[in-house]
């Protein structure tokens, strides 16, 4: 994330009021945002548009960052929930105005859609997770996408490390099936 140290130090100095350390950081952590959604959307102008979802809530909400945390993982929970909540409104919005597909071209029905070729089989994945197993969604999202060091999932998640190489376990157990097309 740019530089990790500068980073967390700017976040400690926005958190506290620093609108300056604010616009410094927004700028240090843009591209690391941008790729980090790019793993929920692959399609560049979604991943952007999470993007710019995910830097508005940095620059509201970085109040609530108290610093017993690492800022990065503070950082990849917003991420998450603004790629996911995109995916969301991208799918309503599919839904309400249903795209053409040109039959010229060859599309992948399980990794492709008509939402802007969003990730369809991991985020349809995660939301069925999410209604059957809510509790196995975080460490997936935040060790398998966000690829958080296992430490950090443990404790972003508040279970100890054994619990969440279980629940992790689990998580793949469960989606695998559903990310073979067998959904």
């Amino acid at each position: 994330m740019g530089d990790a140290a500068d980073s967390e130090e700017l976040a400690r100095r926005a958190a506290a009021g620093d609108a300056v350390a604010l616009d410094r950081l927004l700028q240090l952590i843009g591209p690391e945002v941008l790729r980090r959604c790019g793993r929920f959307l692959p399609c560049r102008e979604d991943a952007e548009e999470a993007a710019q979802d995910v830097l508005l809530q940095v620059a509201r909400k970085i109040t609530t960052f108290q610093g017993r945390s690492r800022f990065s993982t503070w950082l990849y929970t917003v991420v998450a929930n603004c790629a996911r909540q995109k995916y969301r409104e991208l799918k309503r919005r599919a839904a309400e105005q249903p795209a053409t597909i040109d039959a010229t071209e060859y599309v992948d029905p399980r990794t492709t859609s008509v939402i802007a070729g969003s990730r369809v089989d991991l985020l349809e994945a995660l939301e069925r997770l999410e209604r059957e197993h809510p509790h196995l969604v975080a460490p997936l999202v935040y060790r398998d996408i966000c690829q958080l060091e296992y430490a950090e999932v443990a404790e972003r998640v508040g279970v100890p490390l054994g619990t969440l190489k279980s629940r992790l376990h689990e998580a793949r157990r469960q989606v695998r099936p559903w990310l073979a097309g067998n959904m």
